[in-house]
């Protein structure tokens, strides 16, 4: 489930790419004192995902620009409707903005059967775990997790982004459901990398990492009703690590048939 919510710039602003520590703090700021604000330092996948504020371009006052909130729990969206209600000023950074409506939206991939294209909206982070680099034949990079490359080859980003999934699939689906890694296929049946990049993220304040990460679209064909749930969740929690700081939120891009 998602919340679609239309922004106005209430200013002239460059459009700043490291939107991310700061529209996470908005979001959290909603969520203060409810029971999620458990979750904020939590080791754990917070459940929810978010775009980048867009079209990313330097904006003029009265630009119109929009957002998505994602998550699997209505609730946690009913939360930030609330919030977004009670205080419409919406500041990123030095892009301040005013929020003029918003929109209950379900993205679904689709009945069984149903073929169709998914984009990340924003870089995926993939890290390889370093007990798992011999398994791939990758040189280690010490005791650090490993940032997935394309010389990497696809085998361990679809078991990254499968394993992930599972994490997400046993927090907020049934436990008698069976996960993505329970099944006989892959999650996507195409892969198509746009591009790899790396960008400074600050993860908390006064605290930056540079990440890098990849940017795809992924063909999928439902097989069953349990695949569909695995995409459309995906849809909710966002693909790969971070996702609560704007990380790997995706959109369906291409609904065929």
């Amino acid at each position: 489930m998602r919340l679609l919510t239309r922004l106005r710039a209430r200013s002239d602003a460059a459009y700043d790419n490291a939107y991310h520590h700061k529209l996470r703090g908005r979001i959290w700021r909603a969520l203060r004192g409810t029971k999620y604000d458990e979750y904020h330092d939590a080791d754990r996948p917070v459940g929810f995902s978010y775009s980048n504020p867009f079209p990313p371009y330097d904006m003029e006052e009265g630009d119109e620009r929009t957002l998505l909130v994602a998550a699997p729990q209505e609730d946690l969206l009913a939360e930030v409707a609330e919030d977004f209600i009670t205080d419409r000023e919406l500041n990123i950074g030095e892009m301040p903005f005013h929020i003029d409506e918003m929109t209950s939206i379900s993205p679904d991939v689709g009945e069984p059967g149903t073929s169709g294209t998914i984009e990340s909206g924003t870089g995926l982070l993939v890290r390889i775990p370093p007990w798992r680099a011999d398994d791939y034949g990758i040189e280690k990079e010490g005791e650090q997790a490993i940032f997935w490359r394309p010389k990497h080859s696809m085998e361990p980003l679809k078991v990254q982004l499968e394993n992930n999934l599972d994490k997400k699939h046993n927090l907020f689906c049934p436990e008698y459901l069976p996960g993505p890694s329970d099944t006989e296929y892959d999650l996507f049946d195409s892969y198509e990398l746009i591009k790899t990049f790396a960008i400074p993220v600050t993860v908390s304040q006064g605290e930056e990492f540079t990440y890098v990460l990849s940017k795809w679209k992924f063909g999928y064909t439902v097989r069953d009703d349990d695949h569909r749930r695995h995409l459309n969740l995906a849809l909710d929690t966002g693909l790969g690590e971070k996702n609560a700081l704007g990380l790997g939120f995706i959109n369906i891009s291409d609904h065929g048939k």
